[in-house]
């Protein structure tokens, strides 16, 4: 017996039509009919119950599988069940009665005879008035919100899943009656069990972190990657080896909750292909992993195998970060398809205008979720906890999350009750939360992100480091503050340096070779007459656009790169660098690859033994930051820290358009003898070579080399603890557009 009494069995359709039920409504979408099922014989056991209203989504229960899902204002509720993704028909369609059904806004139901690999969805009745916000149609298949898997998403369209009465905004007065079940991808029932094999959080503290920012999809699916299983979850396996080898502590992954790639209506205008929505920052179903990241084609596997990426990366020492976009959904503005929180509960999930036909847009994708009510506030902690609890993860980079922050008038809120239970949430202590600070709707929050625990993208670093290195004047007192951990930013607000994320690249913007490549943006492949992607990158191509054979451009460039990695990994925060810079991966100065799923965006590894010098500088970086911790601290510089000077020896001219600058680091106490290490640090934008003063070492050291940008591979970094003593001592000859780490040994 399952929990509750048993529901009267008549709700059970199989197959027999039966008209009827209450008429009377504004619009077509309310003409009453008995869905009906397949004709399939259930199941001798099957058996229907009350259920319980928690928890949601589906579970195992007494015997039987509960189904719960929210719905204020439904006004009928059925659960479908299926034999195969693509079936048009359920082979049993369960009307929930709200008199036994529902507890508050809640519908429930318990079924006895499915199991682990039961394919189901839901259809919901209510209301089609989009001008109070509300959007019910029995027509759409809906996912369950908490579905931990779906199937027949791999071929799934969009453009089939709406039917084929696709209509401009001002005439969604009226809703489409055509069924979709064939083309909509459905929910299922995953089996749950895995061997973890005592599989822990690695919690590595923030000053041990080293991020590496990539895609499921394209770091394997070249087939220069070699992958026995390209392009999936169990790819990202194979490549431990090679994350161990560079020295990364964390891997932060591109969106993996289910989204459809199919979803773009728009070709490439160069090639004539269809675009691909690659990125993957329109989520359907947040609390399930992609389907076709999965290398094996049995129903549900991409659970298991998301769960054995993340213990194999946990074994490696390797945390996992997911990029999660809980700012928005796929779902769209007025025009776009029914998937399931506009079905379910339009008016709760989403923030509506004075006009609630229509959606607040702070995301720049057609909606924006409404986080601070508390039904979504739940949901979003249910989500974040499912990840955490079930999946392993260790913690969450937050897309656009300054629209968490917002009302459901899109007003920015001072303490975001959202953002405040995530970090004070006793089950999510000890994950890494990170922000993006912004959004689409122009509000910009770096340094001033609300809470203590969230670390943020620090967009300042990104575009100071840039234009530094680019030679632009009066940007030394900017560079000296990214390279301090941003104290002007947070220290303010009693903030730490761990509380920025310093990068110079990421999936959004230029690679860091095209940085260095291109003076322009070129995203024509996009379809967007290349006015998609930002304008200004701060970048520079020295001389020619693109690719080149030239071999001073190239020296130049390759000493760019080198530049900023060095000085990326000697600042203060926690350095991230996008997966690919480390071996000049291109997009052929495309800055806006959300759509090219080809060799734009893949990772070609042939790239990996031409440019081994990259390869081999950032290996050595990322083992010299690990070994002089005085770089990592989780503290900001004193005066007694750090020493500012200029070429001369003396105190730079902080307010003048120069653009060299030098620092001596003093040890730290306490520490490990490599991290008692005095280090002086040289930089050097201008077009022409500077002699520096140096700093006296401490008594009894002298100065080594360890780096020097501007020397040929393999004398322009050794190797850690094998640094080159200097026979000069009093000066150095900075060559121009270079850099120079000294350590005093």
């Amino acid at each position: 017996m399952g929990p509750g009494k048993f529901s009267n069995a008549k709700k059970v359709s199989k197959g027999k039509k039966e008209d009827g039920g209450p008429r009377g409504f504004s619009h077509a979408c309310h003409e009453y009919h008995k869905l009906t099922g397949a004709g399939k014989e259930l199941p001798a056991d099957f058996a229907v119950g009350i259920g319980k209203p928690l928890p949601f989504g589906a579970s195992e229960v007494e015997g039987g599988i509960n189904f719960a899902v929210f719905s204020r204002h439904a006004q009928k509720v059925w659960l479908e069940l299926f034999d195969a993704p693509e079936d048009e028909k359920a082979f049993a369609s369960i009307e929930l009665d709200p008199k036994g059904h529902r507890t508050g806004d809640i519908w429930h139901v318990w079924i006895r005879g499915i199991g682990n690999g039961q394919i189901y969805a839901f259809r919901v009745d209510g209301p089609y008035q989009p001008e109070e916000g509300h959007r019910f149609n029995r027509h759409k298949l809906l996912l369950d919100p908490y579905a931990h898997a779906l199937v027949g998403t791999r071929n799934w369209d969009f453009k089939l899943a709406i039917g084929a009465q696709l209509y401009a905004a001002e005439l969604d007065i009226f809703c489409s009656t055509e069924n979709n079940a064939r083309h909509m991808a459905k929910c299922l029932l995953a089996d749950t069990r895995f061997d973890w094999q005592g599989d822990r959080p690695l919690k590595h503290s923030w000053s041990d972190t080293i991020l590496y920012e990539t895609h499921v999809r394209g770091l394997t699916i070249h087939p220069s990657s070699a992958a026995k299983n390209p392009g999936t979850f169990l790819g990202i396996v194979e490549k431990i080896p090679y994350f161990k080898k560079l020295g990364i502590t964390a891997i932060e992954l591109m969106p993996v909750q289910e989204f459809n790639e199919n979803e773009l209506d728009r070709l490439n205008p160069i090639t004539g292909e269809r675009l691909r929505n690659f990125w993957g920052y329109n989520t359907v179903s947040f609390f399930a992993p992609k389907e076709s990241y999965s290398s094996g084609r049995e129903l549900g596997c991409q659970v298991t195998e998301f769960k054995t990426m993340v213990r194999e990366l946990h074994r490696a020492g390797i945390e996992v970060i997911l990029d999660i976009v809980l700012n928005h959904t796929a779902e769209g503005d007025e025009r776009g398809p029914t998937l399931n929180f506009r079905g379910m509960e339009n008016s709760i999930y989403y923030m509506l205008r004075s006009n609630r036909r229509l959606y607040r847009n702070y995301s720049g994708c057609g909606n924006s979720l409404n986080c601070n009510h508390p039904v979504v506030r739940g949901y979003i902690l249910d989500c974040l906890r499912h990840w955490v609890i079930e999946m392993h993860v260790d913690g969450f980079r937050f897309d656009l999350a300054t629209v968490l922050g917002r009302d459901l008038n899109g007003d920015i809120l001072p303490n975001p009750p959202i953002l405040e239970r995530i970090a004070e949430d006793p089950l999510l202590r000890d994950v890494k939360l990170i922000a993006e600070a912004w959004d689409a709707g122009g509000a910009y929050q770096v340094g001033s992100f609300p809470g203590q625990r969230w670390s943020e993208w620090n967009g300042h670093y990104r575009d100071d480091v840039r234009r530094f290195w680019r030679g632009d004047p009066g940007m030394i007192g900017a560079l000296a503050s990214r390279i301090c951990g941003s104290a002007d930013l947070y220290q303010r607000t009693g903030k730490h340096p761990l509380n920025s994320i310093n990068f110079i690249t990421c999936h959004d913007g230029f690679t860091l070779n095209d940085l260095v490549s291109y003076k322009l943006k070129h995203n024509e492949a996009n379809g967007e007459e290349n006015l998609d992607g930002e304008d200004e990158n701060f970048s520079d191509n020295y001389g020619v656009e693109g690719e080149t054979t030239d071999p001073a451009i190239e020296s130049l460039r390759i000493r760019q790169i080198k530049n900023m990695l060095a000085t990326l990994f000697i600042s203060r925060g926690v350095p991230m660098i996008l997966g690919g810079d480390e071996f000049r991966r291109t997009q052929k100065g495309n800055n806006n690859a959300y759509c090219q799923d080809n060799e734009v965006s893949w990772f070609d590894w042939t790239l990996l033994s031409r440019n081994r010098q990259i390869f081999r500088f950032t290996r050595e970086m990322i083992h010299f930051r690990k070994r002089h911790k005085v770089l990592a601290a989780e503290k900001f510089y004193t005066a007694d820290d750090i020493v500012w000077f200029g070429p001369d020896g003396k105190v730079p001219e902080w307010e003048g358009d120069g653009r060299t600058l030098g620092c001596m680091v003093n040890p730290m106490k306490g520490e490990a003898d490599e991290s008692k290490q005095a280090l002086c640090i040289l930089f050097n934008a201008e077009e022409t070579a500077k002699v520096f003063t140096l700093p006296s070492p401490p008594p009894g050291r002298f100065w080594h080399r360890f780096v020097d940008t501007s020397k040929s591979y393999p004398h322009d970094i050794r190797t850690v603890g094998k640094e080159k003593i200097m026979k000069e001592q009093g000066i150095y000859p900075l060559q121009a557009r270079s850099m120079v780490i000294l350590i005093a040994e």
